[in-house]
């Protein structure tokens, strides 16, 4: 694979590890086909050669809507075993991650592909934090949204207004401009993100970040009539930051990788991310969980709410997981940084209404036989309420966490030679050939 300018080799380098042949016998035809079996997959387009002697030229296509168990593309950033509840950056178990590295450490990892040594990490810290100040007319973008706008429709609009003043970043193929841009990426998330708060809160557009790590300095620039954050609170916006950098091709890193097939500028690419991280099944599932938490209200309340699910009369938010058949890994860990917050903070009592709603779903069959263990998004809206930010606000701090992932998936995915521009098939289901009447 190519020099991505920023990271080693990629997942195409070694190529696919072949490991037999899966045998099909068409029905209809009584036709032998003999497909190569390959990291556990056979090739999509080895099935165009199956076909059944009518006028379709195309062959067999596979149908599966939402990509339940189609893989896109071949990635050495994340592993994931929904089964076994196992998330790894680059072969690291995220539990030994989290509370070890800084966030930024956890960054230059998934980006690079190995972990920075001292020098590095000091050298990479001092890159991002000197990319943070935001183009000017921006603010003023910012300040012409309403206050009450939810702040990733603001997200949305300003970073594609980035876009426009960094026309280098067009040039894709040249590695040395695509390296320039990795720092900016992350300086700016936070700027941009800090500042939407301020505005949606009334407060100051501007802010100086105080010294410190990334978490902390994004801290300050949210709350800079605090001072500096409490090292508790700034823990844990970093391993929010951690937990939620990347997450193999969900929702929005398919985005960004089908949007950035087309060979657009990061900004768009990444931009795409940001919608699709809006929408409620995926990142904005955080608001929907505190929402739900806030209607029940009450420990008190948590089986009458059971009830009513188990009627079909609601969802229970925070629970089930596209991927993970077992307890998401990193649910166990924020709701331990929950407990650490809160002694800082004060308990909440809706953490008592999660960990009984915990208790009941893990203990009932209805739940645990369709495999619905707490996700990311079941206690992250507890630690965000407990620091101050307003319910619609907490997508856009996963955002920051997500640029990661993003960057280092587009990264992946620019010098991969097997991406093409992404154009799916489909199943075409309307009328045949008509003639207009008459």
């Amino acid at each position: 694979m190519a020099e991505t300018g920023v990271a080693g080799g990629g997942a195409a380098e070694s190529g696919a590890a072949e490991t037999g042949e899966l045998e099909v016998r068409d029905s209809r035809t009584g036709a032998d086909y003999r497909m190569k079996i390959a990291d556990g997959a056979i090739r999509a387009t080895d099935l165009g050669a199956i076909r059944d002697g009518g006028p379709d030229p195309t062959g067999l296509v596979s149908y599966d809507p939402a990509f339940i168990n189609t893989a896109s593309c071949r990635s050495a950033i994340t592993y994931i075993d929904g089964d076994l509840g196992i998330l790894r950056y680059r072969g690291y178990p995220i539990e030994e991650l989290v509370g070890r590295l800084p966030f930024l450490d956890v960054a230059w990892l998934l980006i690079h592909g190995e972990l920075p040594d001292a020098a590095a990490s000091a050298e990479w810290a001092s890159q991002v934090e000197a990319s943070a100040e935001l183009p000017a007319p921006i603010a003023r973008l910012v300040e012409t949204f309403p206050e009450d706008a939810h702040p990733m429709s603001v997200l949305l609009a300003a970073w594609s207004a980035l876009g426009a003043y960094r026309p280098e970043a067009k040039d894709i193929d040249d590695a040395a401009a695509r390296a320039a841009e990795v720092p900016r990426f992350l300086g700016w998330i936070a700027s941009l993100v800090a500042m939407i708060y301020r505005h949606r809160v009334g407060g100051p557009i501007d802010a100086t970040a105080p010294a410190g790590d990334y978490a902390t300095r994004l801290l300050g620039l949210m709350f800079p009539e605090r001072g500096t954050p409490d090292p508790t609170l700034a823990r844990a916006m970093d391993v929010l930051l951690v937990l939620q950098a990347d997450h193999e091709q969900n929702c929005s890193t398919n985005a960004v990788r089908a949007v950035g097939s087309s060979r657009v500028d990061p900004y768009s690419a990444f931009a795409a991310g940001i919608a699709a991280l809006y929408g409620p099944l995926h990142g904005g599932a955080n608001e929907a969980v505190i929402r739900m938490l806030h209607e029940i209200g009450d420990v008190a309340h948590v089986p009458a709410h059971i009830a009513k699910v188990k009627r079909g009369e609601g969802r229970l938010m925070g629970f089930g997981h596209r991927v993970y058949k077992s307890y998401d890994p990193r649910a166990a860990i924020i709701r331990r940084t929950a407990e650490q917050v809160f002694e800082v903070t004060g308990r909440n009592n809706l953490l008592d209404v999660a960990l009984a709603i915990e208790d009941v779903a893990l203990k009932d069959s209805y739940f645990v036989d369709r495999k619905l263990y707490p996700n990311v998004d079941f206690y992250s809206g507890l630690i965000y309420e407990a620091m101050g930010l307003p319910i619609d606000t907490y997508t856009t701090v996963f955002a920051v966490a997500r640029m990661t992932g993003w960057l280092a998936q587009w990264l992946e995915m620019v010098v991969d030679p097997e991406q093409k521009i992404a154009r799916p098939k489909q199943l075409y289901v309307g009328p045949d050939r008509r003639s207009l009447p008459g």
